[in-house]
């Protein structure tokens, strides 16, 4: 999306009809104290019929004489970044342009003004409703010429960026003050979040600064949502309300805006012609790896924006794997604050039991690992001779680990079985879950309830035809332990309907 070829610092000015004076004298009569003419000057430009050819004259002769403009001339300045340039004719457009280039060229003291006037055209402009008798301000979301005003600002800040190459390190306060309230429409949202991402395409030295941003809103915005929802939704409990019930929320609804326009942003940038382009997958991911240790997992009850990862992570499963090494590296860190390492786990668990393109060897290499962490933890405990507690604030870590073998296995244990029973099941035995749930430790009573619950009906068959139903007395015997702690009926639990 480049500026057209024209040179604007060096193309001479278009001749056009001229009104009202020359601007060289008007400032050499300004700073003889005659200010007359500069005044009729900020009236015209700041009129709002002003006429396309007025504007053009003005700009040319602004232009000429832009390295006279300095910091005393700025409300002269700031009344011309008011103007309404956006969605006027090509001439303006081109002419306003090389008035921004020169500016930012000249007089670099403009450039944050100059920023911040861009930026502002990154959401619909703001219309007045009256609604029975209110003034109402509302984005004006029905604007046909919407696409090519964006595509204007960001031809003006490509521009900038080319001539001011610190242009970035300016940018990005701003990029955040001027980021929408969250009880804005979720039409003025999706704008300025789609705009943002549209600028690391051309800026790409502060995606991970607008994803960070992005990310950091999305989570302010969330529901009230308790941890259980990184394990459970509609999947897990068939009978709770519908999700399209819940999304006529306003909040849902800017939510799932917000995430749809992430979505569309990870895959144009990961997808070349069709594609899979490695190298730029595997840089998004790393900035949004850091996004996720820096907000999403420190975050209680992140609900919708981890997904952006998991999403990324289902193009290859080489992705898969880094992000699920990642989380594995953070849960085994002794250095790491308990938190983070509980929350490593949960989002561990989460991703290998909904991520259905993570293969069977996968899951079962990641529980391998999980499970040799558990049993050795188990082992220090047990050679200390000290008497173990049910506590979580000591032992946070290692409970989040079980509820992700449980979670994982309420989700996959049919794919583990599946390829060939006998050898699932003896996989199954040898995981040695009974030494877990009867530990010292007593993981059952921390777990989550509707985890513990839902671990525990794996074994309940509803279908004696299928080769499941065949070895559910394998199963049975495998989890009996399970049961007893868990203080269940296995008669009910065997129950057909």
């Amino acid at each position: 999306m480049e500026i057209n070829d024209r040179d604007f610092l060096n193309s001479p000015p278009v001749k056009t009809v001229r009104f009202g004076g020359n601007v060289a004298e008007m400032l050499v009569k300004y700073k003889r104290g005659d200010c007359t003419d500069y005044e009729l000057l900020k009236h015209q430009l700041g009129d709002p019929e002003i006429k396309d050819a007025q504007i053009i004259n003005w700009l040319q002769e602004i232009r000429s004489c832009v390295t006279q403009l300095t910091k005393e001339h700025e409300q002269l300045i700031y009344t011309i970044l008011r103007l309404q340039w956006v969605g006027r004719s090509q001439a303006v457009v081109e002419e306003y342009l090389a008035f921004l280039s020169n500016l930012v060229t000249a007089q670099t003291v403009y450039l944050c003004a100059c920023l911040k006037m861009v930026v502002s055209h990154f959401t619909p402009k703001r219309v007045t409703i009256c609604e029975a008798g209110v003034d109402m301000s509302d984005s004006d979301d029905e604007d046909e010429n919407l696409a090519r005003n964006f595509d204007q600002s960001h031809q003006a800040l490509q521009l900038i960026n080319r001539f001011v190459p610190s242009t970035s390190r300016f940018l990005m306060p701003i990029l955040q003050e001027n980021f929408p309230f969250v009880q804005k429409s979720s039409r003025t949202l999706e704008c300025y979040v789609h705009n943002l991402l549209r600028v690391t395409v051309y800026i790409p030295s502060i995606r991970g600064e607008v994803l960070e941003v992005i990310i950091g809103k999305i989570l302010a915005q969330r529901g009230s949502h308790s941890f259980v929802t990184i394990y459970l939704d509609e999947d897990v409990v068939a009978d709770q309300p519908s999700r399209t019930a819940v999304m006529g929320h306003p909040v849902a609804e800017r939510l799932d805006v917000l995430m749809a326009v992430m979505m569309a942003y990870i895959k144009d940038i990961c997808f070349v012609n069709g594609s899979l382009h490695v190298g730029r997958t595997k840089e998004l991911l790393r900035h949004l790896l850091c996004v996720f240790d820096k907000l999403i997992l420190p975050t209680h009850a992140s609900y919708h924006v981890q997904y952006t990862i998991f999403y990324l992570c289902s193009f290859r499963l080489a992705l898969a794997e880094a992000f699920l090494d990642h989380l594995w590296k953070i849960l085994q860190s002794p250095s790491q604050p308990a938190v983070l390492r509980q929350a490593a786990a949960g989002f561990m668990g989460s991703f290998l039991a909904r991520a259905k393109f993570i293969p069977v060897l996968t899951v079962r290499a990641c529980m391998d690992l999980l499970l040799s962490w558990i049993h050795h933890y188990i082992d220090g405990h047990d050679s200390s001779g000290r008497q173990a507690c049910c506590d979580i604030s000591l032992h946070g870590p290692f409970y989040s680990a079980c509820q992700a073998i449980f979670y994982t296995l309420i989700f996959r244990h049919r794919a583990i079985l599946e390829g060939n029973m006998k050898k699932g099941l003896e996989y199954l035995q040898n995981m040695n879950l009974e030494r877990v749930v009867l530990c010292q430790l007593n993981p059952l009573k921390v777990c989550l309830p509707s985890v513990t619950t839902k671990f525990a009906a794996i074994t309940r068959y509803t279908q004696p035809d299928t080769t499941f139903a065949c070895s559910c007395g394998d199963l049975l015997g495998l989890f009996k332990p399970f049961y007893k702690q868990f203080g269940l009926d296995l008669l009910y639990m065997y129950q057909v309907p």
